[in-house]
């Protein structure tokens, strides 16, 4: 089987192409990303609970900010640690995601995700005791109180996720610090 002339400069010219391109992008100042994607991270224990914190965070502030929560004060409290806690997870997430950790080994991160998880355990646990005492101030039947019931419910899973996460934590720092 033979190769006409005119494919083998095609595929040749593809090929320089190519290397243009990243000549050009070396040329403007940047570089290849060297970060990879970690699809175990995911199926792992810590992964899947960062997961929950994430999308049970997200219906939390969701279900409160689609209603006139500022005329309960406490509520604010709640908007505050939901938003706090989901966004600095999702950076979490990418970075274990991207295995961007690896890159920074200064940073303990077992016990940042102990120091952190049991916060957020501590911080969403006051959340739903303070979601689920004004629930007192709605009235029943209302678009808000259904909403409010809601995102108490979803605390308390967030809280459970996060508190789980601080334990697979716990325990992989632990195994870490037999092995020394």
């Amino acid at each position: 089987m033979e190769i006409d002339s005119e494919s083998r400069t095609d595929s040749t010219s593809t090929i320089t192409d190519r290397t243009s391109k990243s000549s050009t992008i070396e040329s403007l100042g940047l570089s290849h990303s060297k970060l990879a994607y970690d699809g175990s991270f995911i199926r792992s224990a810590s992964g899947v609970f960062m997961a929950g914190e994430i999308v049970f965070g997200l219906l939390v502030w969701t279900l409160i900010g689609g209603t006139a929560y500022l005329h309960v004060p406490a509520l604010g409290w709640v908007m505050f640690v939901s938003v706090f806690y989901w966004v600095l997870t999702v950076i979490l997430f990418l970075i274990y995601l991207t295995m961007a950790h690896t890159r920074i080994p200064q940073i303990p991160w077992t016990i940042l995700g102990i120091c952190f998880n049991g916060s957020a355990s501590v911080l969403y646990l006051t959340a739903a005791v303070i979601c689920a005492i004004s629930l007192n101030v709605a009235i029943r039947g209302r678009y808000y109180f259904i909403s409010w019931v809601a995102s108490t419910i979803f605390a308390s899973l967030a809280m459970v996720s996060y508190a789980g996460n601080t334990v697979v934590n716990f325990k992989s720092w632990r195994s870490k610090s037999e092995e020394t």
